[in-house]
């Protein structure tokens, strides 16, 4: 959400803008107005039989890219068991794990037993009390240490770390200097290193190894020019081969070289640094959206060697990063517009096309072409666009929170209240349903159960194991607070955070 609140705090306000044209760009410029050109497939190479005179046969080799398109759907790597970031892993697929409750389970404990995590932000609205967690605020689950750990930010300007069994603080309280709205994410390596940002213009690296989280260093968002929007960080960072790669709403692409240690005491150290970044805008988005609103809110994605982001523009980008560590810039490969702010984040599925939700708020003739709903094939040059499915009749409209997929299906949820099951290969919606909106959070989906949040404080368990079927209700049950935060399961419990003020995990009976 891009309005002058400095992120999305509430409902979203009519914007205006125009439209621009298709083009997949190569190069290193932003603005380059070159040829089209696809994006790199996976980095996989092939061999011949080793035997005389054997027919050729292709020989399975190890992945030795950034982001293994095998990994679609599953778990942050095999170092640290739980679910790391938002969304689960480096292309945003994975959602966590059972066994799902199929009859209505019960609230095992919430945080804080009394009182509500709330703070005051000032936004175009003023100084107000913000309470619980909203978008995306998807906590972290994770072993360490022979037990559960449960990490999140809220808006009571603080980072939170507790037992998962008990809902007992682990570590004290870290305190920002203002709310949090986004999702840390845990160091998938093993290192002891919580990421995070905040509304306090810092993205920080914390040290869990400590009697107390300890900063190790943070990012400012005026450290990089220029910039545009405002500096809040929202999306959750990626962490691969000892790189941060992360987007912020000062509307840059940033990439850190982390140089993770451990010193002489046997204490977690980092010593970062900034190797890229680039605006996530170029000159022709500016001249079609007719604003400055083009923050990147979403948490990026890697596929392959390709990272992918959007932003509040509207704009889509793609970025090789495949040789980077040989010491070349990233160049970016894939641009595509939407033609409205497009903050959900995006997920990838094993053969590297994009599902990207957009809102629909500056009413531009592109928006209207192509939808709010869409799958994006980056092979396909100059024409990615696959389908797409419009939202614009129902009002509000729009998508902000991220698809889920799930086998052959693409399930979206909308700014008006609709959760979407859609074929992943035609584009046909199989099914639908409503509930009271808005649902910003991002569906989930364990052991073929969606599991989603209405703005009554009710969260919703349906089968959906039948694909081609509408989804059958198991249960609901009863939270308190519009559900803006998106859950995460581990080993059956599900953790959500509401905007009532509290935190809340939840078992089976």
């Amino acid at each position: 959400m891009t309005t002058p609140r400095h992120g999305r705090l509430g409902t979203a306000g009519a914007r205006l803008g125009v439209f621009a044209l298709v083009v997949v760009l190569g190069g290193t410029s932003c603005d380059s107005g070159g040829p089209s050109t696809d994006n790199p497939g996976p980095q996989r190479s092939g061999g011949q039989s080793s035997t005389p005179n054997a027919p050729a046969s292709p020989v399975p080799t190890r992945f030795t890219g950034w982001s293994d398109p095998a990994g679609v759907g599953r778990p942050y790597g095999d170092k640290v068991p739980g679910l790391l970031t938002f969304r689960g892993n480096p292309t945003r697929t994975y959602y966590g794990s059972g066994p799902m409750p199929r009859k209505t389970p019960v609230k095992d404990w919430q945080f804080p037993r009394s009182g509500g995590l709330c703070g005051k932000s000032t936004d175009e609205k003023g100084t107000r009390v913000w309470c619980g967690t909203g978008w995306t605020g998807q906590p972290a689950v994770f072993e360490r240490g022979g037990r559960t750990w449960v990490v999140f930010g809220a808006y009571d300007h603080k980072i939170h770390f507790l037992d998962a069994d008990s809902g007992e603080r682990i570590l004290p309280d870290f305190p920002t200097g203002d709310i949090i709205k986004g999702s840390v994410t845990v160091d998938p390596d093993g290192f002891p290193l919580v990421y995070s940002g905040s509304r306090d213009n810092f993205y920080r690296i914390l040290a869990i190894d400590r009697g107390r989280p300890t900063e190790l260093w943070r990012l400012s968002a005026k450290a990089v020019s220029p910039t545009m929007w405002n500096d809040d960080w929202d999306g959750a960072g990626l962490i691969l081969d000892d790189y941060l790669f992360l987007g912020g709403e000062n509307s840059q692409f940033h990439i850190v070289k982390l140089n993770r240690r451990y010193g002489a005491d046997g204490k977690v150290t980092v010593r970062p640094k900034l190797v890229f970044n680039a605006p996530g805008w170029d000159s022709r988005l500016l001249r079609d959206v007719d604003d400055r609103m083009v923050s990147i809110e979403n948490s990026v994605a890697i596929h392959g060697n390709v990272v992918y982001f959007a932003n509040s523009g509207g704009l889509v980008q793609g970025w090789d990063i495949s040789g980077l560590k040989q010491g070349r810039k990233p160049e970016r490969v894939f641009r595509f517009w939407t033609g409205d702010d497009t903050d959900a984040s995006i997920a990838v599925d094993e053969a590297g096309a994009l599902y990207v939700g957009s809102e629909y708020e500056r009413g531009t003739a592109r928006s209207k072409q192509f939808g709010q709903m869409m799958k994006l094939d980056p092979k396909r040059g100059a024409n990615p666009a696959v389908w797409h499915v419009d939202d614009r009749a129902r009002r509000p409209a729009g998508i902000w929170g991220s698809p889920a997929l799930h086998r052959d299906l693409a399930i979206f949820d909308t700014q008006g209240g609709e959760v979407l099951g859609v074929d992943r290969t035609s584009g046909a919606v199989r099914w639908r349903f409503r509930l009271p909106g808005p649902t910003w959070q991002s569906p989930v989906v364990v052991d073929d159960v969606l599991v989603i949040g209405d703005c009554n404080g009710f969260l919703h368990a349906y089968d959906i194991a039948d694909t081609a079927a509408a989804p059958k209700p198991l249960w609901k049950l009863k939270l308190g607070g519009c559900i803006e935060s998106t859950p995460a399961v581990w080993r059956g419990r599900i953790y959500v955070g509401t905007r009532a003020g509290a935190f809340h995990a939840i078992t089976a009976r």
